[in-house]
Formats: C-alpha cells, sequence, structure tokens
C-alpha cells in the first residue's frame, strides 16, 4: 500500500495581505522605530485575530478566551486579540491555515492532521494507535520531539506555538457496533484531512474520504456519510449523536492541536512581544487541555443517553493494529524510518 502526500500550496502575492487585522501592523511602525530612540522598543499595537471552527463551549474557543486575556493583560493591551469561532470565516481547517499562511488572519488553531498538508512530517503523529494515553502524547509533544516538528513550520511562513489538545478519536455510525475492522467494510466515513488518516481507514476496507468539519452535521444528516470519526468532546458539543446511532471506543487515534501564527506577522513583534505571545499560547493551551478531557468526561455522559456505545477490547483493539501496520510501513518510505521509530518510542 502506497500513497502520495498532496502538498498545499500556500503562495500567495503581499497584494493580498489585507485580512482581519494584519493591516494594525502597517506603515506607521518606522515612524514609531524611529521616534523611539534608542531603547530598541517599539509602541506600535498589534491585532491578532484568530480563527478556528471549533463552537464557542468548545475547550479550543475557552482556550482562546484565555489566551486573549493573557496576552492584553502581559502586554498592557500594545496586542489585542480578535477571536473568530465555529468556522464564521473559514469552514475548513486547511482554508484557515491557508489564510494564516497568506496572513490574511494573523493565527489559528487546528488539529495537526491538516498540518501535514503544510509541512508531511506532522503526518507522524497521526499514525494509527501512536500514543496509548494522553500523558504519553504529552510527554511526546512538549518535549524535544514536539519542538523539532514545530521548528518546521517557518519553511511554510507559519510559526507553531504550542500544543493543545483534540483528544482520543473515536467511532460513530449508523449501522451498528464497530468490533472488527471488517464491520467497517464499504462503510463511508468521513475523516480529516490527512493522508494517514485516510489510508487507515481504507486498510480497515472503509471508504474514506475527507470533508469540512463545518458542515459535517448536515452531511451525516443528509446521509452523505455513513460514519464519522472524532473524540467525544465534540460528538458531544457538536451534537452528532442526533444524526449517528452508534459510538465505538477504539482510541485509534490521539489529536493534538496546533495553535500557530503567520511567520512574517510574528517576527514583525519586537522580541519581548513575541515572548509575550508565546508564553501565552503555551499557557492557554495548557488550560486549553484540561478542559478538553474534562469535556470528554461530560459529553460521554450525554452521549450515553443518546447512542448505543461499545468499547474495543484488546483482542478487538490488536486486529485493528495489525490490520493498520501497512500504514506504519508507508509513513516510514515517505518520511524516514527514524522519525517514525522516535515516534513509536513513547509508547515502549
Amino acid at each position: 500500500m502506497k500513497w502520495k502526500w498532496t502538498l498545499l500550496s500556500g503562495v500567495v502575492s503581499a497584494a493580498l495581505l489585507s485580512g482581519c487585522g494584519a493591516e494594525d501592523s502597517g506603515s506607521s511602525s518606522d515612524a514609531e522605530g524611529a521616534d523611539s530612540g534608542d531603547s530598541g522598543t517599539s509602541s506600535e499595537e498589534y491585532t491578532i485575530g484568530v480563527s478556528h471552527t471549533i463552537p464557542e463551549t468548545g475547550s479550543t474557543h475557552l482556550g482562546m478566551e484565555e489566551f486573549k486575556k493573557i496576552v492584553e493583560e502581559d502586554t498592557n493591551g500594545q496586542v489585542t486579540v480578535e477571536i473568530y469561532p465555529n468556522g464564521q470565516l473559514y469552514s475548513s481547517e486547511r482554508e484557515a491555515i491557508e489564510a494564516v499562511q497568506s496572513n490574511n488572519i494573523e493565527m489559528t488553531v487546528t488539529a495537526s492532521a491538516p498540518v501535514a498538508g503544510f509541512n508531511p512530517k506532522f503526518a507522524v503523529l497521526d499514525l494509527p494507535f501512536l500514543f496509548p494515553d494522553h500523558e504519553t502524547a504529552y510527554e511526546a509533544l512538549d518535549g524535544d520531539f514536539g519542538q523539532s516538528l514545530l521548528d518546521e513550520l517557518p519553511e511554510s511562513g507559519l510559526r507553531g506555538l504550542a500544543y493543545g489538545e483534540t483528544g482520543m478519536r473515536q467511532i460513530t455510525n449508523n449501522s451498528g457496533p464497530i468490533e472488527t475492522p471488517e464491520d467497517l467494510k464499504g462503510v463511508k466515513i468521513r475523516t480529516m484531512e490527512n493522508d494517514v488518516h485516510i489510508s487507515t481507514f481504507e486498510e480497515f476496507g472503509a471508504d474514506a474520504s475527507p470533508f469540512a468539519f463545518g458542515e459535517l452535521y448536515s452531511a451525516l444528516q443528509q446521509n452523505t456519510y455513513d460514519a464519522m470519526e472524532n473524540p467525544i468532546n465534540l460528538i458531544d458539543q457538536m451534537k452528532f449523536y442526533e444524526v449517528q446511532d452508534y459510538l465505538t471506543i477504539s482510541n485509534h487515534a490521539y489529536t493534538a492541536t496546533v495553535a500557530f501564527m503567520n511567520d512574517d506577522f510574528y517576527t514583525s513583534m519586537p522580541e519581548e512581544l513575541q515572548t509575550a505571545v508565546s508564553d501565552a499560547a503555551k499557557e492557554a493551551l495548557n488550560y486549553q487541555r484540561d478542559l478538553a478531557r474534562q469535556q470528554d468526561e461530560e459529553g460521554l455522559e450525554v452521549v450515553e443517553e443518546n447512542m448505543e456505545i461499545n468499547e474495543l477490547s484488546e483482542e478487538q483493539r490488536q486486529e485493528f493494529i495489525d490490520a493498520a501496520e501497512p500504514v506504519y510501513e508507508s509513513v516510514a518510505d515517505d518520511l524516514g524510518e527514524d522519525l517514525v521509530e522516535e515516534a513509536r518510542s513513547f509508547s515502549e
């Protein structure tokens, strides 16, 4: 089994840099810098527009509200943050990333999966059954391994700030309990826009394809898809239980969120503001992780009242792990065995 990476083009001319707040870091900077003497600081004000696809009740949005609070307090209002939730600017995470890449908006927070379309190495995070639990994922992401991936992003015009949490992913459908890969044969399932996710479900026998998250409820309601996979907190918040009957606790993948900015915008700020923004992102997304896990627990109580739930046994889980092994081989061929083995080392 072999698949090819699709690298999304994000090269947009400077004439397009007209987005939500990008102009706020505009032409006054040279004059203000000249007036500031030899202090090396600037009184220029900056506005960071943040777009994401999660509803206002979601941990991502609440995390960004915390980010706004911290940044504005720590910079004494020199940096302000405007948040655009629920896909109101861009309905898909890919579109939001492209907008940040083009500096049409300064910042976004997305699942890590679509980031692989802009830097293929991020796909290693989406390998099935890679991280057995949240703590292992945090150890990998918050150390040198995770930072090495963020360090790749400036090549794509992006500045990685911090990792948060989307969560452990589960499978929902309208046909019946999923207990073996054979139960997914021929099932049309929505995945994120990520080759590893698509390939994984194809190995299970499903008909897998990506679809915009902001439009997914309607697609399920209209039977465009039979199934999908998401963390429990999003199944609850997006009310997917209204249009899906069965939930399988599979923990088949852990998905981080990534907060990142347009790299040119980030580096245009004075160093002390860059530090304030980076530190605020780390603090806010640690807060967001705690919220995401809490919302998983609370969401499960809601989902249990509306869906039939089954959880994979260790034996059933191993069947899926074995079926997904060709995905590991393919990723190793494309990205290198060293990267895949480094990622795998955290679960050993």
